[in-house]
């Protein structure tokens, strides 16, 4: 075992997405591997899976990265479940009729970071996860997921039976699902599918709008805690380096570079979603809506500067604001001094669907819901125009912080 492998047996890891403690997840990815093998053996594999398999093998240069990544993560040590391509693939597409269970120990709320966590932060794994065919493709498998995910067959967990049962007293515990709709009395507790529950809705009064008459008090647009503040954002940055600053075209894209240099000297705020949390999202000001759409990008690509990033893409954060798929909506507010609000959800690993709700014309309130993330791991940034923000509520240092409600204040404007 190298000096590399001891130093990631604990790893730092945001909102329990994965475990920290790495033999929980090589135990994982090999008891998956087993799984995945038999199901193979009397299974035809998904299209999409298939699809996938052949871009790789069909093109020299991601064959040579994905072999290659694979190889460094295994010379290094770590224990992956697989060897190859081919075994890689038969572990996805296992993992296209999965839902997770709940786990008060080790969760593994994303199966597919969890296989992919070592190659993809290999030397070959950079460019690898950052070549464009391989995330469109990689879109349409996550795309299958999806689907298996919001339909029937994917309510396998949703019970009170311990320890697998999300209902199970540990699970309700930690979640404390008397505050979100549901039915004790209905199968599966009303839920139709995984997506259903994960997407799970607050009771009526559970999450209140700080002052919603008061336009200066923005709020919390999710139920997440604090990751990052930065001041004076720049047009273009270099997102990609080690302090990974915030590039505003980059975020909005080159074709919205008129509404990323409204936001050129503003600030942004950074926060990131736990696998326990709330997975909606909420109007910050109230105003109308400007801009809403979506943008395709990487899924499992981190910022290299960050070396073996010790929380996957936790550690990313910043960088993949720029790169991966995402969702950005634009709110006008109605205090003119405010001027507008940019909100950028981004989906981090796994499913990292971004569904957005508010569309362009329509009027919000503070504390609206605007749209919602399915299944996967996310993070979401408020983004303000220069001079707006007096002062924000959540102040560094943020290593330990806990979550911010949603519709609760969080910066207070000029």
């Amino acid at each position: 075992m190298t000096d590399k492998r001891d130093a990631a047996t604990e790893r730092r890891r945001l909102g329990g997405w994965l475990p920290t403690n790495e033999a929980h997840l090589a135990q994982y990815r090999t008891d998956l591997a087993e799984r995945a093998r038999a199901r193979a053996a009397h299974a035809p594999r998904m299209a999409a899976v298939e699809n996938l398999a052949a871009l790789v093998n069909g093109d020299p240069v991601l064959r040579m990265d994905m072999t290659r990544a694979i190889n460094q993560a295994l010379e290094e040590g770590y224990v992956l479940g697989y060897s190859s391509i081919e075994e890689l693939m038969t572990i996805i597409d296992y993992v296209m009729t999965y839902a997770p269970p709940f786990s008060e120990t080790s969760l593994i709320h994303c199966p597919l970071n969890a296989v992919l966590d070592w190659p993809m932060c290999m030397p070959s794994g950079y460019a690898l996860f950052r070549d464009p065919a391989l995330n469109a493709q990689l879109k349409r498998v996550l795309n299958c997921w999806c689907g298996f995910l919001s339909g029937p067959h994917s309510r396998e967990h949703l019970n009170t039976s311990a320890p697998n049962g999300w209902f199970s007293p540990a699970a309700e515990k930690k979640i404390g699902l008397s505050q979100f709709v549901c039915d004790r009395d209905k199968p599966y507790w009303g839920f139709a599918s995984w997506n259903d529950f994960f997407t799970r809705r607050f009771r009526e009064g559970a999450r209140p709008v700080d002052q919603p008459d008061n336009d200066k008090i923005i709020v919390s647009a999710c139920e997440a805690a604090p990751y990052n503040i930065q001041t004076d954002a720049k047009l273009s940055d270099t997102f990609w380096i080690k302090a990974q600053p915030y590039s505003l075209v980059d975020m909005f894209t080159a074709s919205q570079r008129e509404l990323a240099q409204r936001f050129v000297g503003g600030s942004i705020h950074q926060c990131f979603l736990s696998a326990f949390n709330y997975h909606r999202w909420h109007a910050p000001v109230s105003g109308v809506i400007r801009k809403a759409y979506a943008l395709d990008g990487t899924y499992y690509s981190n910022a290299d500067a960050e070396g073996r990033d010790p929380g996957g893409l936790n550690d990313s954060q910043g960088y993949i604001t720029a790169v991966a798929a995402r969702a950005v909506i634009v709110i006008e507010s109605d205090d003119p001094a405010i001027g507008q609000v940019g909100c950028v959800f981004v989906g981090m690993a796994d499913v990292s669907s971004c569904m957005i709700e508010a569309l362009p014309g329509q009027r919000v309130a503070k504390g609206d819901e605007i749209g919602f993330f399915q299944y996967g791991g996310s993070t979401c940034c408020l983004v303000f125009e220069p001079g707006v923000i007096s002062s924000f509520v959540p102040q560094p240092p943020f290593e330990h912080a806990s979550a911010v409600k949603v519709n609760t204040h969080v910066a207070t404007a000029r």
